[in-house]
């Protein structure tokens, strides 16, 4: 029986003065109906009545620009359908409106410095290094690359690229030199802009040698400037500095582009060859975040959103986004355990943080390091804490209400690079239910479909979305008759968009995400989540984290279980014995590894994600291509050749 604990619950009052509420008000006004302050009485409407949504969507939050004659096109296919198609508008004037003296960036970095700039001098910087692209001949549909760090010059390159209609992409400072290579050389940037350096963990790297091997490596480059993060003795003076784009004429007229022209291009994390380089529409990322931080998130003018980030992450873009509100964005730069596991949330108590986004490791991290935030800190405006990059396990959620505060609204939240926004996120109407996602997005038609492409509801099974949305991907860049993108998304069922996750919707609406649907087990054909072992194992002591995978055997496959364990212990068969306990307590025999394997150390991704998939490969004897997709790639000689899962 469906027994759902219920952990948070808005109150009539803040339901009522919600952004959501107000544009269900508008709903009703515009469209004849009497919808009530019900999410799922919303949401049905939003994914039946497509065009009027997204055209309602347009108004409420009134972008800034020319909405056309038409709300779509090919409205019936997926792929190829097209939002706004006759719009014109521009990304960064949207983002820069009402330039004023209120604060629009609070940035902080690990050796305690820090700054800010209004809306009014952030629109004074970004018009002016518009006008210094300009100078340089930057057009629209040219590329301007960023190799920095989570810092304001980095917002600073993006508004002025998209002021003039050009395209941003950015690796973090902590990408080497092939991971760079691999992503901008596909992309062929005429302008990088690059810092000297970075901070992590009380250490200070340099990237002065990185940057000049870049600048001979992309011969497409017609200008790199370099920003002066940290104290180099390395000089930089073959390259101009940052600052002398100030010392241009700012852009008179932003660039009125089309809803549908490129803004972004952000990489996919390029484990299993390179990254493929997903290229996203100036309308489609506007109105997408515009839709979640007002009505999902409730953002209002003034308010401070955090997210702890780097540029090499989609969250960065949708932190960005967040402007288009009025609204305050919080950065920080450096590792987020140094000088002690509280520091950010001593960065939260001075910046008076409304919104704390997260990944759900870091969550993790914070329980295993037994913080407790709340005692130290005031925390008196924080509303609402977001996690995604992974499944937010229960237990984490229990931390959160036990540790940091009790009376908030956890926001779980996933979607991802491929959107550049949500498929399943958080609401101010529903109440949250322990270890449950709130709700699938307005206007994002998500469903759960078995092999067979058939609808689920409290089953596990693919996650799908059936209509399409604005923030598709317009392409795949350099990708011929749109081949890869195509088999991206569209293959496994035909006019539906496949988005790799195993996840389940119960019958009351919530979402439970067991993981990647690719990385998936599926012993004598039973498909397991491997977030479902992750929550379990994980919560034993001695246990740091552990990645799981499905191995080749005997015409079938066995579970693997590996297991990072804390300094003071050893896999011994005692516990091997509280592990396999723990699994068959909570989970079912089925779910139990038939090998336990102890490593000093499980490979992730950039953004902070186990990588499955490339222990499969190397555990099977495939060579991983690109390694410089991982933050850690030196963990993964830790799982070749392991005499233990030997066939011999």
């Amino acid at each position: 029986m469906d027994n759902p604990e219920i952990i948070w619950q808005p109150c009539n009052e803040s339901k009522k003065s919600s952004n959501l509420s107000q544009f269900i008000e508008l709903v009703n006004q515009r469209h004849s109906k009497s919808i009530k302050t019900e999410y799922q009485d919303i949401w049905d409407w939003s994914v039946t009545n497509v065009e009027s949504f997204w055209s309602l969507i347009w108004d409420f939050s009134e972008i800034k620009g020319h909405k056309g004659s038409k709300i779509s096109e090919n409205i019936g296919l997926m792929p190829g359908a097209r939002f706004f198609p006759d719009a014109k508008l521009n990304y960064a004037e949207n983002l820069l409106r009402a330039p004023n003296n209120s604060v629009a960036i609070e940035e902080f970095r690990e050796d305690g410095l820090s700054n800010s700039l209004s809306r009014k001098e952030l629109e004074c910087k970004a018009l002016q290094m518009a006008g210094w692209l300009k100078s340089k001949g930057i057009e629209k549909g040219d590329r301007v690359c960023a190799y920095m760090p989570n810092c304001s010059e980095t917002i600073i390159t993006m508004l002025a690229t998209s002021a003039v209609g050009a395209i941003f992409s950015s690796c973090s400072s902590d990408f080497g030199i092939d991971g760079v290579i691999d992503r901008f050389e596909q992309i062929a940037p005429k302008i990088l802009v690059a810092a000297n350096g970075y901070l992590y963990n009380g250490k200070i790297i340099e990237r002065s040698d990185e940057i000049k091997t870049i600048s001979k490596r992309l011969p497409c480059l017609e200008q790199i400037i370099v920003v002066d993060y940290i104290s180099s003795t390395k000089s930089s003076d073959h390259f101009p500095n940052f600052n002398t784009v100030f010392q241009s004429d700012p852009l008179v007229d932003y660039v009125l582009c089309e809803f549908n022209d490129p803004l972004y291009i952000v990489f996919s994390s390029g484990t299993t060859g390179k990254p493929k380089c997903i290229t996203h529409s100036i309308g489609g990322v506007l109105i997408q975040h515009a839709k979640e931080h007002l009505l999902h998130i409730n953002l209002t003018e003034k308010q401070k959103l955090f997210y702890f980030t780097t540029c090499g992450w989609m969250m960065w873009n949708w932190l960005v986004g967040s402007l288009f509100c009025k609204s305050s964005i919080i950065l920080y730069e450096g590792s987020p355990f140094h000088p002690n596991p509280e520091h950010l949330w001593r960065i939260a108590e001075k910046s008076e943080v409304n919104v704390f986004g997260t990944s759900a490791k870091y969550i993790d991290a914070l329980s295993k390091s037994n913080v407790v935030p709340k005692k130290h800190f005031q925390l008196r405006n924080l509303g609402i804490i977001c996690s995604t990059g992974s499944p937010l396990s229960p237990d984490s959620y229990d931390y959160i209400l036990n540790n940091i505060k009790s009376d908030i609204q956890i926001a779980s939240i996933s979607g991802g690079t491929d959107l550049l926004s949500c498929f399943v996120l958080s609401n101010p109407l529903s109440p949250v239910t322990r270890g449950e996602i709130q709700c699938r997005a307005l206007g994002m038609n998500v469903d759960i479909f078995n092999e067979n492409g058939k609808s689920l509801v409290n089953e596990e099974g693919e996650l799908v979305c059936k209509t399409p949305f604005p923030s598709m991907p317009i392409k795949f860049w350099n990708d011929q008759n749109d081949r890869k993108y195509r088999e991206a998304y569209f293959e496994k069922f035909l006019g539906i968009w496949h988005h790799g996750d195993w996840a389940k919707i119960t019958e009351r609406g919530t979402i439970v995400i067991y993981g990647r649907s690719d990385a998936t087990l599926n012993p004598s054909g039973v498909r397991i989540g491997t977030a479902e072992i992750y929550n379990t194992v994980e919560k034993l002591e001695e246990i740091v984290e552990c990645l799981v995978i499905a191995q080749n055997w005997n015409n079938d496959v066995r579970i693997v279980l590996f297991l990072k364990l804390k300094n003071d212990f050893k896999l011994t068969q005692q516990l091997e014995e509280k592990v396999v306990n723990q699994i068959k307590t909570n989970l079912t025999q089925r779910h139990v590894p038939a090998k336990l394997i102890a490593v000093p150390d499980i490979p992730r991704t950039r953004s902070g994600k186990i990588t499955e998939l490339a222990v499969r490969d190397i555990v099977h004897g495939k060579e991983i291509k690109n390694k410089e997709a991982l933050a850690n790639p030196e963990a993964l000689s830790h799982f070749a050749n392991i005499p233990a899962l030997s066939k011999d």
